[in-house]
């Protein structure tokens, strides 16, 4: 048996596969300080691992068991004992930030959920789901950004990473509602739809006509309904940044905006989401960089 990967190489192997499968979410990492943008690299690969189980080549091959076997696993890397090359990085990052495993845990919840349920009656039930699966990546990261503590403070203040949880999660929340509906398509050719089935029938927009790729004027104006609510989560989010460290402002507005971006393609795309992947051009991106500084500066 080979031994496993050194913390550098561990590092890598994580910074090559968030830069492969997120080049959205790359592009922000690669504005932060170095020891941090390793640990988001390390938490990404860990999330990528994760949802491969259940989205990935071998997801017909997962079992309850498996996800029971992925749970014990984790709890490896939390006890600083690695089982894999990636792993070395992720307690690497455990070692040096105070990351908690419940995140991670409600992570894996959110998997068990695509096992057994592909519709969601209402939007109640659609952001349990999105929580699990992206707004626990708020919570694992925010250890990470960390957060501002003020000259003017007490010595024995310390700074509550309470004070933007529920912004962290909205971020994880909005991106997980842009990934639905820039992938409906896709989502619909595995038998999956994630829009709440209360939503279709409020725009008298059937099962049937999605996953036939209906693009008519109920369509488009259930995905005005779904990409305002998106948006509002971004602004939700958006507030709790200034309460980050000053180093994390930039990267996490960039982060932001690159994201939200892909509402305006789907809107640019007319609501196609069957026929056209929505995605941000490269020259675009980095137009968004000088205002999501200038944000950070101001905000």
């Amino acid at each position: 048996m080979r031994p496993l990967a050194s913390p550098a190489e561990a590092y890598e192997y994580c910074r090559q596969v968030t830069a492969t499968y997120s080049k959205t979410f790359y592009l922000g990492t690669l504005l932060m300080p170095p020891e941090k943008r390793q640990a988001i690299w390390a938490i990404y690969e860990w999330c990528r691992r994760t949802d491969e189980l259940v989205d990935g080549p071998k997801a017909c091959f997962t079992t309850p068991e498996t996800l029971d076997q992925w749970e014990r696993h984790l709890e490896s890397v939390f006890a600083g004992e690695p089982l894999e090359d990636p792993d070395v990085a992720l307690v690497d990052t455990i070692q040096r930030f105070p990351i908690e495993i419940q995140p991670f845990r409600d992570m894996i919840a959110g998997q068990r959920m695509d096992l057994y349920r592909s519709r969601y009656e209402t939007f109640q039930e659609l952001e349990l789901y999105c929580y699990r699966v992206a707004g626990t990546v708020g919570l694992m990261t925010s250890p990470v950004l960390g957060f501002e503590q003020t000259q003017l403070s007490a010595p024995w203040y310390e700074p509550n990473p309470k004070e933007a949880t529920e912004e962290a999660i909205a971020l994880g929340i909005a991106n997980q509602l842009t990934n639905i509906l820039r992938d409906v398509g896709e989502d619909a050719q595995r038998g999956r739809i994630y829009l709440p089935l209360e939503d279709l029938a409020r725009f008298n927009y059937s099962e049937e006509d999605l996953m036939n790729g209906i693009v008519d004027e109920r369509w488009q104006n259930l995905m005005r309904f779904e990409i305002e609510r998106a948006r509002q989560f971004y602004q939700s989010a958006a507030k709790g940044i200034s309460a980050l460290n000053p180093d994390a402002r930039w990267p996490v507005w960039s982060a932001l905006m690159l994201y939200q971006g892909i509402l305006n393609v789907i809107e640019r795309n007319k609501y196609d989401v069957f026929r056209q992947r929505a995605y941000v051009p490269a020259f675009e991106k980095f137009l968004y960089l000088p205002v999501a500084w200038l944000r950070a500066q101001a905000l």
